[in-house]
């Protein structure tokens, strides 16, 4: 009976103990946490299965800054303290590991009511120090933007992504059209990010009728913080073919001079580029990696403050 025992013991911690393998490597890895799954997909599906059909519930000040302190939280590596915080209000986090890059991702998310209140989700990178945001306000509205976005998350180290949870035109009086409100979850998460110095890309789309010369519109909206990176942004998308209007050398419609996060941005001197990508660019998967790989590599010059953090 003792030497049964001792056998099964053993057996127990061959189990406990044995490395979880990468699917593409012989060589064992990090055991694996929370899902693996494609990020893009998982971002496009919240858009066409929850967004495109969400309502929206204005919320309140204590909300707004309930969800923004635990995003704060998180970044910080207090991760505990996070998730109590977004719990009362009914938000939480689940670990994801994009199966196409294998980073992991934490996504900040509604866990109670996403359909019905419509405020949104945050995306995390947990494997480099955050240094720039990618927002996305009109997902659905302005279709693919958050392919888009999430493109650029996945493609380039250290991001966190802010994507709206609701089509622009849900709720009363433009009370969804995050883009354009301060009151907003969305705006709320914008403001903890930019009170980091975390420079903002932020992606929008235009029907092609609006500006039939061009394939995008490269801005630094209200402010010139970002000029360099918008610079880089508008000379990749033009190297490689795109008409491009830049806006802080040419009259440009859709310039997004009156968007708030860009506004907020500017007050703080925090770099923010606002661009717009036509229909046909973004219906196209070829023409949407390639102008995901430009905004990549305008994101790739800003540097982490050395405030910002990830803790992992």
């Amino acid at each position: 009976m003792a030497s049964l025992l001792v056998g099964v013991l053993i057996a127990a911690a061959v189990v406990i103990v044995t490395p979880v393998l990468d699917r593409n490597s012989d060589e064992p890895s990090a055991p694996a946490t929370g899902s693996d799954l494609d990020l893009e997909r998982r971002i496009s599906g919240f858009a066409e299965d929850t967004v495109a059909d969400a309502g929206f519930l204005p919320p309140g000040r204590v909300e707004r800054e309930t969800v923004a302190a635990g995003v704060g939280l998180y970044l910080d590596g207090r991760r505990g303290e996070a998730e109590r915080k977004l719990a009362e209000v009914d938000f939480g986090v689940h670990i994801l590991r994009d199966t196409a890059k294998g980073r992991r991702y934490a996504e900040i998310a509604d866990r109670a009511r996403e359909d019905v209140r419509g405020w949104g989700r945050v995306y995390i990178d947990l494997d480099a120090p955050v240094r720039f945001s990618v927002q996305v306000p009109h997902p659905v509205a302005d279709s693919y933007s958050e392919s888009l976005g999430a493109g650029v998350l996945r493609g380039a180290p250290g991001g966190v992504l802010v994507v709206a949870g609701a089509h622009r035109a849900a709720g009363k009086g433009n009370a969804a059209d995050v883009a354009h409100r301060t009151d907003t979850i969305f705006h709320a998460v914008c403001a903890e990010l930019v009170a980091r110095r975390l420079p903002g890309i932020q992606v929008h789309g235009f029907a092609d009728s609006t500006s039939p010369p061009h394939d995008a519109v490269v801005s630094t909206g209200a402010g010139d913080d970002g000029r360099a990176q918008a610079v880089t942004l508008a000379r990749a998308l033009a190297d490689d073919g795109f008409r491009v209007c830049r806006a802080w050398s040419s009259k440009c419609p859709l310039a997004g001079r009156t968007n708030k996060q860009g506004r907020l941005a500017s007050d703080d001197g925090v770099p923010f580029i606002h661009v717009e990508f036509s229909r046909t660019v973004r219906e196209s998967e070829g023409r949407s990696r390639r102008v995901v790989e430009a905004m990549t590599t305008a994101v790739a010059e800003w540097k982490a403050p050395a405030e910002a953090r990830t803790g992992r």
